[in-house]
């Protein structure tokens, strides 16, 4: 019949997105290769060659390689050819446009994921939970403290967020360890209960308290979402390390009619095999419940593959199943399983259509969908964009085989003062790894009373040169420097001794802040930042070295954008490397003046990524011989550059600032209270927004920069402006932003200010005044000037109380100090400003 010739050819021709799918080994692995036809393990494994699979397997392979079908030959051709050689056989043949990789599975001699992308023109992670947890668990607390559950999850539930840009979705193998019936109400006394049992057994940790298992598992889908990630969960068959019983997946029921995570996206690995009919129900009434077929494709006959795929197919979706693989440790077991899905899905296809359920057409679209249409929508994957630029993991994340990278001499640790300046120490990547990773590197009390103008403590800050704090490196954030070669940097804490935060820290003291809101308001706060800067460039004028604009054209200028085009690809290329994601970038008003929008996302993330982003457009710059400076009015005769930021607030993965449709402003009440608390306590924000005399120069009417106290919908005068971006219903706004942040700020405390004030005013339940429609400056008179000067926001900040309860005594303390330093010496010294661009 031509319409199954047809169909036959299609599905031939498809390039395939494998969803699932492990990494491979050495060819000298203690891995045995005839497990890429078996779950078998020990004696049993010798009946393994008397399967229909391998039977079938060695036959396939000895066409593909052009051997003698024999376990025997196929080995000793591998051995000959060498492993490239046999991927790049393998994987060509079996046509992947691209493949998801859980690269949690412990095998002997694996190869990172970053070694796939030779062969598949899209390589993702998928991150498995249970492996990560055990991999935090296998390190010793610093100076020595013992895990305590709490400890525990910040750590785990931290580095979950700073990957969850980094993967396509979250992985379980909760089947194995204990089973599918999911306690969603699991008590933190049982999981602390399950977390001392499983260090008791000591090392290597191995998860396998249910209690403790989900717990971890609750806690991932929590993350999973608030970043609106999938997660994949092992059921039906596997090896013998489970109880085939409680891998029925009708034992989600429980987590499935909770309605709390009735939104997070569920795939059902390997058919559910053999409760495949049980998958296709579950399927079928459950939005949230979708289908992959991987394993049952490489491990059953014929006829069993066939029945499996069809018994899905009884209630599902075809929207709604996937294909994968399940490859793991050899190519051939792609190949296998790519070879075999064709074959399979034609004959389920073929046979709906002679059964009437299907006309040619649908199955030639029903095809298309199963191999790569559905995997691509589901797991939001980009074709177009290289895997080698996106979705890439640094070695060190989330403790996943943390390995010294080659080449590298340095580690920068970075950390962000109170006068907002980035700075490093550096170390040799054998200290680091020797010493450093686990104790830090000494710091002076000093060092968070510095101002911008010199490297001593204000006097008033009560920081002085006696005492001293340890700069604790946070591996999640561990990068290859893009810009330079040899390197590395990570983001630093500062811990009077390991394992004990300094009261002073700025990374603590915003995650301190984030858990009350967590806590009071069960509430996250999303942060994207909008960076201004200038690139400047060297003149030298009567024997000095000036810096004056790189160019001249106005804003949004395409000549701009093509003169200023190789730096700003370079700067491109090194945020993805750091898989930080850029949203827009255009010349602004200012001569030589750039604007970059970075994404939003989770408020400590989205600081972090600030000063990176920062650090990158620095770096880039210098690289091509340019300054690069944040400075927020680096000459008083042309615009000046702020830091916008836009947030909003999040709650089990939804955006509840923004209101329901006819609602007040088009905000929900949550994001009315909490914007009315920003918008109250502004005055004393600019103190960390706004922290250096210079910014106050920036902040002026008629500038864009929200020189009154006021907010407006889409009024880009006001200092608070509500965004209805694109995409977003007409009326509703999705988030707000402020513009009075600027460059010289400090992003931790910055933020961490704007939450104070906000949980303040949801406290109070504060309600916002109208809206202003016109320029601000239009109606002087009627509205509140914000601060003309730091004098004015700092005294601002001295009648303001309500921060001591959440950044603390000592801190602030050390903010006034510095800023009253900061206000004396720029008063005395009027040119001083002009320094500024070789500190910002």
């Amino acid at each position: 019949m031509d319409g199954f010739r047809e169909l036959r050819e299609a599905i031939e021709k498809l390039e395939l997105i494998d969803g699932h799918a492990h990494t491979i080994v050495a060819i000298d692995s203690s891995f045995p290769f005839i497990k890429c036809f078996s779950e078998a393990q020990a004696d049993a494994l010798s009946f393994a060659s008397h399967s229909l699979s391998f039977k079938r397997g060695m036959r396939e392979i000895s066409e593909l390689y052009g051997c003698e079908p024999t376990l025997h030959s196929i080995e000793d051709y591998r051995r000959r050819s060498g492993l490239e050689s046999v991927t790049s056989t393998c994987l060509g043949a079996a046509r992947f446009s691209g493949i998801l990789i859980d690269d949690g599975l412990n095998l002997d001699k694996k190869y990172e994921i970053e070694w796939h992308r030779s062969y598949v023109p899209f390589v993702g992670r998928i991150l498995r939970i249970e492996h990560l947890a055990e991999k935090i668990l296998e390190e010793d607390l610093a100076d020595g403290a013992e895990w305590t559950l709490e400890k525990f999850t910040e750590i785990f539930v931290s580095k979950l967020k700073s990957l969850a840009s980094t993967v396509l979705g979250l992985k379980s193998i909760a089947a194995y360890r204990g089973g599918l019936e999911i306690d969603t109400d699991i008590s933190e006394i049982e999981a602390e209960d399950g977390l001392v049992k499983v260090l008791n057994a000591g090392k290597p940790v191995r998860i396998a308290n249910k209690k403790l298992v989900d717990y971890i598992f609750i806690r991932s889908l929590e993350v999973a979402m608030r970043f609106d990630l999938p997660v994949q969960i092992h059921t039906g068959f596997g090896d013998t390390d489970q109880d085939l019983r409680t891998s029925n997946p009708l034992h989600l029921r429980k987590l499935l009619e909770d309605k709390r995570f009735s939104k997070c996206r569920l795939v059902l690995l390997h058919a559910s095999y053999p409760f495949s009919k049980e998958a296709s129900y579950l399927a079928s009434v459950y939005p949230q419940v979708y289908l992959d077929f991987g394993l049952s494709v490489l491990l059953l006959s014929i006829n069993g593959m066939i029945s499996a795929v069809k018994e899905l197919l009884h209630l599902a979706p075809i929207k709604k199943v996937m294909f994968s693989t399940d490859g793991f440790a050899f190519p051939e077991a792609f190949y296998i399983g790519a070879r075999r899905a064709r074959e399979v899905v034609f004959s389920v296809l073929r046979d709906s259509c002679d059964d009437g359920d299907l006309s040619i057409s649908e199955a030639l679209e029903a095809a298309k969908d199963i191999f790569a249409d559905n995997a691509i929508h589901f797991y939001k994957i980009n074709l177009s964009v290289k895997s080698d630029q996106t979705n890439t993991v640094p070695h060190s994340l989330g403790g996943i085989n943390v390995k010294p990278q080659r080449n590298v001499a340095f580690v920068r640790l970075i950390w962000v003062d109170t006068s907002g300046q980035c700075r490093c120490r550096v170390v040799p990547v054998k200290r680091f790894h020797d010493v450093v990773k686990k104790n830090g590197v000494g710091l002076t009390f000093a060092c968070m009373g510095m101002t911008s103008f010199m490297d001593g403590p204000a006097a008033e800050s009560m920081l002085t040169g006696t005492g001293e704090i340890r700069l604790i490196p946070d591996l999640s954030t561990q990068m290859r420097i893009p810009w330079a070669k040899g390197e590395e940097m990570v983001l630093a804490d500062m811990h009077v001794r390991p394992g004990e935060p300094w009261e002073y820290c700025p990374r603590e003291t915003l995650r301190r802040v984030v858990k009350v809101l967590k806590d009071e308001f069960d509430l996250e706060m999303d942060a994207g930042f909008e960076n201004e800067f200038y690139l400047l460039k060297p003149v030298t004028r009567d024997g000095k070295e000036e810096w004056v604009p790189f160019d001249s054209t106005p804003y949004c200028s395409t000549s701009s954008f093509d003169a200023a085009s190789p730096i700003l690809q370079e700067i491109f290329a090194a945020l993805q490397s750091l898989d930080i994601l850029m949203e827009q970038v255009h010349a602004e008003a200012g001569k030589g003046q750039f604007e970059l929008a970075m994404g939003h996302t989770v408020c400590t993330c989205a600081a972090d990524n600030l000063v990176f982003t920062r650090e990158v457009i620095r770096g880039v710059a210098r690289k091509h011989g340019l300054l690069a400076t944040f400075a927020p009015k680096y000459t008083l005769d042309d615009i000046g550059s702020g830091s916008h930021v836009h947030l909003s607030l999040w709650k089990n993965g939804d955006n509840v600032f923004m209101g329901a449709a006819g609602s007040t402003y088009g905000m929900s009440k949550i994001g009315e209270e909490f914007m009315a608390g920003v918008l109250f306590h502004l005055p004393a924000i600019l103190a960390f927004t706004a922290p250096n005399p210079n910014s106050y120069d920036r902040i002026q009417p008629d500038t864009w920069s929200g020189a009154y106290q006021c907010w407006g919908k889409e009024n880009r005068e006001a200092p608070l402006r509500t965004a209805c971006p694109p995409g977003i219903a007409d009326g509703l706004v999705s988030n707000f932003e402020i513009k009075s942040f600027d460059g010289c700020a400090n992003p931790h405390l910055g933020l961490a200010s704007i939450i104070a004030a906000g949980i303040d005013g949801l406290r109070r339940h504060l309600s916002l005044p109208h809206p202003v429609e016109a320029n601000p400056s239009s109606l002087d008179g009627e509205l509140q000037r914000l601060p003309t000067s730091l004098s004015e926001s700092l005294e601002a900040l001295h009648k303001d109380n309500i921060f001591t309860e959440f950044l603390g005594e000592k801190l602030l303390t050390a903010v006034k100090g510095v800023r009253k330093a900061e206000i004396d010496y720029y008063s005395q010294n009027k040119e001083a400003y002009k320094q500024l661009i070789y500190r910002y």
